[in-house]
């Protein structure tokens, strides 16, 4: 079984076990997300067009709510304002961290968490419950670097 068999089954299990389905809109957005990252709404509805001319941006936009809601999806918002959307492949429930180039725009994903140790502090410190955080590290990528 190929990966992306793979991921689109357990994410339709997710559906399934919150009482949602896997309905054909569902899964052309859903493949669009396992093809590409850090893609806008809009981006992504362009991208769904292709495959299928009756999916609405509205139903491009519930869609993507309800694969947040349920942990599937990564939402982040950038400097320019636009929300980009990438499928959780963590697991994690906390945001990944990015670095984002300030020259070409690119925008790479940090593997590790590498705040829970400052989460515990703040728990302990400011009996503040951490739910979640988000770093976006900017700077200037090494293609971007390399080409200086």
């Amino acid at each position: 079984m190929k990966r992306t068999d793979s991921k689109i089954k357990t994410i339709t299990q997710t559906l399934y076990s919150a009482g949602f389905k896997l309905t054909p809109q569902r899964q052309v957005i859903l493949k669009v997300l396992l093809e590409n990252e850090h893609l806008s709404a809009e981006e992504i509805y362009l991208k769904v067009k292709i495959e299928n001319s009756s999916v609405g941006l509205a139903t491009v936009y519930r869609t993507l709510d309800l694969l947040r809601d349920l942990n599937v999806l990564n939402k982040m918002t950038f400097q320019d304002g636009i929300s980009r959307y990438d499928l959780n492949n963590s697991g994690h429930l906390h945001q990944p961290h990015y670095l984002l180039c300030q020259k070409c725009g690119k925008i790479d994903e940090v593997e590790n968490d590498l705040l829970l140790e400052i989460e515990k502090t703040i728990e302990e410190l400011y009996h503040f419950k951490v739910n979640d955080h988000r770093l976006t590290f900017q700077g200037v990528c090494r293609s971007c670097l390399e080409q200086s």
